[in-house]
């Protein structure tokens, strides 16, 4: 069994505490639905959260999903001009029999936008996105 690293992102509408664990959640489901894993699989999370993100852990998310034993960790994403925000990030170190190029990437919500240079990625925009 290989170590892979796969990743995930989200944007939240507003930095409320709740939003923030639903959306991680989500995230972090999607994650593991795409990439057909366990939370055995999980190594360890690494979670950024943009500067104006100050609601809650993003990785208590995790935590509440079964995370108990696995490393998990919150850090601040970098501040670059023009950057979106309200942005949770996630990467993640996984044991998996997927070889590097069938690792699915997860993009929801506004964050859809930030790789759409990979080729397998699993982006769900928002709604509001495509009008």
């Amino acid at each position: 069994m290989a170590v892979r690293a796969v990743r995930g992102a989200t944007q939240l509408e507003e930095d409320v505490r709740d939003h923030m664990l639903e959306r991680v959640a989500e995230m972090v489901t999607d994650v593991m639905t795409s990439n057909g894993l366990e939370v055995d699989d999980f190594i360890s999370v690494i979670f950024t959260a943009t500067s104006d993100l100050v609601s809650e852990f993003p990785a208590y998310a995790a935590r509440r999903l079964g995370f108990g034993d696995v490393p998990l960790i919150c850090a601040r994403e970098l501040e670059i001009a023009g950057s979106m925000p309200r942005v949770v990030r996630m990467m993640a170190h996984v044991e998996t029999d997927l070889p590097r190029a069938d690792i699915t990437h997860v993009y929801l919500h506004g964050a859809a936008a930030l790789r759409s240079d990979l080729t397998r990625v699993r982006s769900v925009p928002d709604e509001s996105a495509d009008a």
